[in-house]
């Protein structure tokens, strides 16, 4: 059974730090693009970050580049956002999700339609 799980958000102060994790179980991790998303309350989902679980390949959203990384332990089947500088406007949702490697890491960022898994979701607060 495939499974993704967000964790590690939270409530924290403008400027402020949070680490997000997301755990996958029941499926082989590098045939995968893995995906963070998020949704602020009358927003559409937006993409933030995904990598290619293969290779290890990023891409950002505009909005979150330089402020946030993604990165993966492989071996434990982790994915991991770095979120620093945050900023009211991160204040959403965030969800983790897995799609098959079968376009460009650009065409995942902004088609959350192409996943196949998503975890629930975490709330991040930005308090400004």
């Amino acid at each position: 059974e495939v499974q993704l799980q967000a964790s590690g958000g939270g409530l924290v102060q403008a400027g402020g730090s949070l680490r997000l994790s997301c755990v996958a179980s029941g499926f082989n991790f590098e045939q995968y693009i893995i995906g963070w998303f998020r949704q602020a309350p009358g927003k559409e989902r937006e993409g933030v970050s995904c990598m290619d679980g293969y290779d290890g390949r990023t891409v950002y959203a505009d909005s979150v580049k330089g402020r946030f990384t993604i990165s993966s332990d492989s071996a434990k089947k982790m994915v991991y956002l770095q979120m620093n500088s945050l900023k009211p406007e991160d204040t959403a949702v965030y969800f983790c999700a897995a799609a098959g490697r079968d376009y460009t890491l650009s065409y995942y960022l902004t088609r959350s339609s192409s996943y196949d898994y998503w975890g629930q979701g975490t709330q991040v607060t930005v308090s400004s």
